[in-house]
């Protein structure tokens, strides 16, 4: 279940090492968002395979077998009894670090925050968004002046990399699973609902220089609507940016 290069990346691993992973995969589920590319099209890539696809979560109610569920950028919250299809487990590949950024737009919130570091992570899906036990995870350092589109692409890549590294034991039940309550202990906790991102589009003139480019590096991100003047509501740009001094 998922989109995005990320989803695509991840299921075209899984459809290459059917054999040496000892799996079948039995059905895909789309998620298509305006920004979906023929480049990375699920759909074709299930047409390749002869695999079915369907683009209704309610349509998992239909299956009698499934082992595992996985999800990767699937941009439909699933309900208990869509979860608990999944005789041994659901899981999702979450592109932050757990538990401190969950929910949306993390990689403009660990910009904003001035994290140092950021992180993706494998968990099992529950339904709280983003809450279940931690599976596994990679950490990296986000670079000095790093955009978010930037930290993006690094994310995607590490998010891949996880994957591949994790899920044949994950099939295979060699794991170990950490409550997020756990880790809540040792690290910052935090959710981010999707509309957040409205409020961090808007810069203030008066902000020392600092603070207007940090929020514009996490929230310029072409295609997406650009960040604005609060005063003037003028689209800012990187011309704009780099007039700051």
């Amino acid at each position: 279940m998922g989109g995005k290069q990320v989803g695509y990346t991840c299921l075209k691993y899984l459809l290459e090492n059917t054999h040496s992973l000892s799996i079948d995969v039995v059905g895909v589920f789309e998620s298509i968002t305006k920004t979906s590319s023929d480049e990375f099209s699920i759909g074709a890539l299930c047409q390749e395979y002869e695999i079915p696809i369907f683009n209704n979560c309610d349509d998992l109610l239909t299956f009698n077998n499934l082992d595992f569920i996985i999800s990767v950028q699937y941009g439909e919250i699933l309900k208990k009894r869509h979860i608990d299809q999944a005789k041994e487990m659901a899981i999702n590949a979450h592109m932050a670090p757990l538990p401190e950024y969950r929910g949306c737009n993390q990689f403009s919130f660990a910009i904003v925050d001035g994290a140092k570091e950021f992180g993706t992570s494998i968990h099992r899906l529950e339904t709280s968004i983003d809450g279940g036990d931690l599976i596994a995870e990679r950490r990296f350092k986000i670079p000095k002046d790093c955009f978010v589109q930037q930290l993006h692409k690094i994310t995607v890549n590490e998010t891949v990399a996880l994957f591949k590294e994790e899920i044949g034991d994950i099939i295979k039940g060699n794991v170990t699973l950490i409550p997020q309550s756990e880790l809540a202990k040792k690290r910052n906790s935090g959710f981010h609902l999707r509309n957040e991102i409205d409020h961090l589009k808007r810069i203030d003139n008066q902000w020392a220089a600092e603070k207007k480019k940090r929020y514009f590096r996490a929230t310029y991100f072409p295609p997406f609507s650009p960040p604005v003047e609060v005063h003037s509501g003028k689209a800012l740009d990187m011309d704009w940016y780099n007039s700051i001094s």
